[in-house]
């Protein structure tokens, strides 16, 4: 995997997929590696996907200061990764809890960012709660995996640490998959193996974020913007994108029918042609 230095000089490593041009790819997790993502290229449609692994995770070095690994920290190393493919401005699109980041690097850096893409995003640097979360849940109520899925949730949820909550994440991971055939369990077991715990429990610890500055940041972009939720996704779900795209002058949703938390294993031709009318504005 080709490499590059962060600006405190840690290595980081990305991957290359597909023939285009780029389209950056910051995934979520948080601090899962880029290969959870790599099933996007195949909905992304005459470009290359870009696919950073963020720092302490895949094959990108752990930082020497842990506290580096903060969402609105890791706001630099998409800059550095800007920097160092020699682009004047991107389309940026990110999965997940890095939606946090790519947001906050859109709003920094507006002139670097031609179109942003938000895939399930979380909504915490806006200060957007999930109101709706167990009545996400509760639609799942016929499916036969249901009561072991809403176990793992609440041992997820009540984990004291990070590590702890690796204990019920495949347990709770049906949710999060519009069907919960062979390629969803594939890529739940994927999880553990992929996920640092340092860089995940990172990511959120002593954030200083004012969510109201984010909103009126939001507010003034000129930035387009697309978020993209899932039907089925509890967390964030279709509501809450609404309100994330709902910030931004240019701002737009897509609910993408029948679909979890991983829309393109769900439908990747339908999430193509949503991404493809985004992509091909003019800006």
């Amino acid at each position: 995997m080709p490499t590059f230095a962060a600006s405190d000089g840690t290595g980081l490593a990305y991957q290359v997929l597909g023939d285009g041009p780029p389209l950056v790819c910051v995934p979520g997790g948080p601090g899962r590696a880029g290969a959870y993502v790599a099933g996007l290229a195949g909905a992304v449609r005459g470009k290359s996907l870009v696919v950073l692994d963020n720092r302490g995770t895949g094959a990108s070095q752990e930082p020497a200061d842990p506290e580096t690994y903060r969402m609105e920290r890791l706001v630099d190393d998409i800059e550095a990764l800007r920097a160092h493919l020699g682009l004047e401005r991107m389309d940026l699109l990110a999965h997940s809890s890095a939606g946090n980041t790519a947001l906050l690097y859109a709003l920094r850096r507006p002139e670097r960012v031609a179109r942003l893409v938000l895939l399930a995003p979380s909504t915490r640097a806006a200060g957007i709660g999930v109101d709706d979360f167990e009545e996400a849940l509760a639609r799942r109520a016929d499916e036969d995996w249901y009561e072991s899925a809403r176990a793992g949730i609440k041992g997820w949820l009540g984990a004291p640490t990070v590590a702890d909550s690796l204990l019920h994440r495949e347990q709770a991971a049906p949710f999060f998959y519009g069907r919960w055939d062979e390629a969803a369990r594939d890529h739940a077991r994927a999880e553990t193996a992929e996920l640092s715990a340092p860089a995940a429990a990172g990511f959120y610890a002593d954030v200083t974020l004012d969510p109201a500055e984010v909103r009126a940041d939001a507010a003034a972009s000129a930035t387009p913007v697309l978020v993209v939720t899932g039907e089925l996704d509890p967390f964030p779900t279709p509501a809450t994108g609404q309100r994330l795209a709902a910030l931004f002058p240019h701002g737009q949703s897509y609910v993408q029918p029948g679909a979890g938390h991983y829309m393109w294993l769900d439908d990747p031709e339908v999430l193509g042609a949503a991404l493809d009318g985004f992509l091909a504005r003019p800006v």
